[in-house]
């Protein structure tokens, strides 16, 4: 585990009850000024496995309830596993996988037109996932998170939260039926992302 927390400058908690059981709030404020979230329910146990989600944000899907994405039925079903069985969701400021929201936009409206999600964001020159996981790892050693159950389909964000010596012990996967809104979008995930998506997570 890399012990440089440097990229993070301060922390501030609270206590936050919501729908899915009362969880503890934890801010912490980045050098460049973003403001990352960990939500926190129950006692970790650095001896003992501790689900856990690592959201990126996704202000369509989270806030707007987008059905171009899965991202907020991934975010809500998170919430309530992590509600009954304890755990840690860090929701990360990486919107639209790292391009930010200005770029997201301009990637769907290529969308609009025919094109799937990575060939939008080659077409802008992008890359088709930005996401870095160093702050993500770094608020889990903070809160004495040593192993972990994680909440995903996504095989890069294992490989990533890897490589900072988090042991990972097992994935749970977040299965999501599509809907003629998302179909193409959680298809293209699947062939072209390698998502870990079952055959039902891709059927109309």
């Amino acid at each position: 585990m890399k012990k440089n927390f440097s990229k993070i400058k301060k922390e501030t908690s609270a206590q936050l009850p919501t729908k899915y059981g009362r969880f503890k709030i934890h801010v912490y404020e980045t050098v460049d000024k973003m403001y990352n979230i960990a939500l926190v329910k129950g006692v970790i146990n650095p001896n003992k496995p501790t689900l856990v989600r690592v959201h990126s944000e996704c202000i369509t899907g989270d806030t707007f309830s987008s059905r171009k994405c899965d991202c907020g039925q991934q975010l809500n079903t998170s919430l309530k596993l992590i509600g009954k069985r304890g755990g840690v969701l860090l929701y990360l400021r990486q919107e639209g996988r790292g391009i930010g929201l200005f770029n997201k936009i301009r990637a769907y409206k290529l969308q609009d037109k025919g094109f799937d999600t990575v060939q939008a964001n080659k077409k802008l020159g992008l890359k088709v996932d930005a996401r870095d996981y160093t702050i993500g790892a770094q608020i889990l050693a903070k809160l004495g998170v040593r192993k972990i159950s994680l909440l995903t389909n996504n095989p890069r964000k294992i490989k990533g939260l890897g490589k900072y010596g988090i042991e990972i012990v097992e994935r749970v996967p977040i299965q999501i039926r599509a809907t003629h809104h998302n179909y193409n979008y959680l298809k293209t995930k699947k062939g072209k992302l390698g998502h870990y998506l079952e055959d039902e997570g891709v059927v109309k």
